[in-house]
């Protein structure tokens, strides 16, 4: 049997950690591949770890077809819906297949609209999940962050970090290294800073995103205090001319009296 596993695909699969990839290795091992392997075609939907598994041990395993698939975007929406669902998932990870799906349904959505392709938008409408989220698509940030169960500002933030952030920030979000909030921060600096701030460790990323923050607080600051300057220097100049209108009331009060005596 040909099975084609998709790079596109794999860029949806959180990779086991040793010991978790050592644990299923000998549960399959011992009790055999139990859960057969989803596929599409000839392409791998689901059990891309049990496939490598049996592949390197030479152990036989059960295929099942998912008949309801009408393109590659249909499998791709089944797999974001799967990870979003799962636990084990970070808030970053969350963010970033919530707005690829949004992707896709907007795609779909301009599709179903303009009329380019109605069979396909028929299809999709028709055999793929009928909810609201599907065909209402995403189209909110805040409809973006109940999906993938985060705030509209961490959605934000993860749309920066997708937009600025270099590759080596992103993978240190991933590990754990940073969080959202302060990555955000860091991806407004030039890719160079992002990754010998990477390369310095946890510290120097929250320093810099320290840095980030306090940088864009002082020009608020600065301008209250110009704005508070420029106030008493205004004050200052009303006070002044006050005292000069009353020294020339007190001179015309005093060239009216000489010309009346």
């Amino acid at each position: 049997m040909n099975i084609t596993v998709s790079e596109d695909l794999k860029a949806y699969i959180d990779p086991l950690t040793p010991d978790e990839h050592a644990a299923l290795e000998r549960s399959i091992k011992a009790e055999g591949c139990r859960d057969a392997l989803v596929l599409w075609g000839d392409v791998l939907v689901d059990g891309h770890n049990r496939y490598g598994i049996c592949q390197k041990q030479g152990l036989p395993f059960q295929t099942v077809q998912n008949t309801r698939f009408q393109s590659m975007e249909d499998v791709h929406l089944w797999m974001i819906d799967q990870h979003l669902g799962r636990r084990s998932v970070s808030d970053f990870q969350r963010g970033v297949l919530a707005l690829r799906k949004r992707e896709i349904l907007a795609a779909r959505r301009a599709i179903a609209i303009t009329g380019t392709d109605d069979s396909h938008a028929a299809s999709f409408a028709g055999d793929h999940n009928t909810e609201k989220s599907d065909i209402n698509p995403l189209k909110s940030r805040a409809d973006i962050a109940k999906v993938a169960r985060l705030s509209s500002s961490q959605v934000l933030q993860i749309e920066k970090i997708q937009k600025q952030a270099a590759p080596e920030l992103v993978a240190a979000i991933k590990a754990g290294a940073i969080s959202i909030n302060a990555a955000a921060a860091v991806a407004s600096l030039p890719t160079e800073e992002q990754k010998s701030a990477v390369l310095a460790g946890k510290d120097e990323l929250k320093q810099a995103a320290k840095r980030v923050r306090d940088t864009h607080r002082k020009p608020a600051h600065e301008a209250s205090t110009s704005s508070t300057d420029e106030f008493q220097m205004l004050k200052d100049r009303l006070t002044a001319l006050s005292a000069e209108n009353q020294d020339l009331r007190r001179q015309v009060d005093e060239l009216k009296a000489r010309l009346i005596g």
